[in-house]
């Protein structure tokens, strides 16, 4: 089963399919995709993402955007997709209706792996009902139905990754401020690597931000800062057909000598050795 809705003049696209391994390539638009991945099996399904495979258990979502590498090649059974890209709904301009940045898409430290609890299975096999009825009715308000079941599955989807991955100590000012530092870090990690940038950014202190970061999790907001770059220089190694040198200029680093030494401090490899391991592992 595919469904896709698309609008040429905007290049808006939304996707549904509940085997996205087999139907990826039948999508109009490939790239600049954001996904939700959701195992309706009753056995754990084997997902690659940025060259780490992880089990997502029954009743897990993980989701995904353009900035990271999705392979299925280790993917048996069917796995449920939703996918969309920035035409058919932007996650920064509409942040405000589903404060999902920083926690569901961009910036997250982790895999956003979220567990559905059974109290809420009904719900959500609901909601998936409704999409495959949506697509069964074609009209000209097709296209803002979906938003709104987008929109509303977004929502259901943060309030349990605030569940199940945030503190119960922080409110949700303090929560908004992980968010945006989240976002920060992602979009300026490659010329902005001290904490009191960031600071500066959000109007809060450094303290401010180590004190709220050692209540959010173990990672300081410096070391969060320094893996996002090693996650991309990673990345870059690994998918790309980039040299080293050409890697370092690309992360801000004026001496190609400083990026490896940087490299191997973070990961205990040099960008060679890594590289070569990567293609050994392939």
């Amino acid at each position: 089963m595919k469904f896709e809705f698309r609008d040429s003049k905007i290049g808006s696209l939304f996707g549904f399919t509940d085997d996205i391994k087999k139907n990826e390539n039948l999508f109009s638009g490939r790239s600049g995709n954001i996904s939700i991945l959701w195992n309706r099996n009753k056995d754990a399904i084997a997902v690659e993402i940025d060259g780490l495979s992880i089990q997502l258990l029954p009743d897990q979502l993980v989701t995904t955007t353009y900035l990271q590498h999705v392979s299925y090649k280790n993917t048996v059974l069917p796995l449920t997709a939703f996918l969309f890209n920035r035409e058919f709904y932007c996650i920064n301009d509409h942040d405000s209706e589903v404060s999902c940045n920083g926690i569901l898409f961009f910036g997250t430290q982790d895999l956003p792996i979220i567990t559905i609890p059974k109290a809420q299975q009904r719900k959500f096999n609901t909601l998936y009902e409704v999409f495959e009825d949506e697509f069964s009715t074609p009209d000209k308000i097709q296209g803002d139905m979906l938003q709104m079941l987008l929109k509303r599955l977004i929502i259901i989807c943060t309030r349990l990754a605030k569940e199940q991955h945030i503190v119960k100590a922080l409110d949700n000012e303090q929560i908004d401020i992980i968010r945006k530092f989240n976002v920060l870090v992602d979009t300026h990690y490659k010329t902005k690597r001290k904490v009191g940038d960031y600071a500066e950014l959000l109007f809060k202190s450094p303290k401010t931000l180590s004190n709220l970061f050692a209540i959010y999790n173990q990672k300081s907001p410096q070391q969060i800062i320094l893996e996002r770059l090693v996650l991309e220089a990673k990345r870059l190694i690994t998918f790309s057909d980039k040299q080293n040198q050409e890697i370092a200029h690309e992360l801000g680093f004026n001496d190609p000598a400083h990026f490896s030494r940087f490299f191997k401090k973070m990961t205990g490899r040099s960008p060679s050795q890594y590289r070569m391991l990567e293609t050994i592992s392939v």
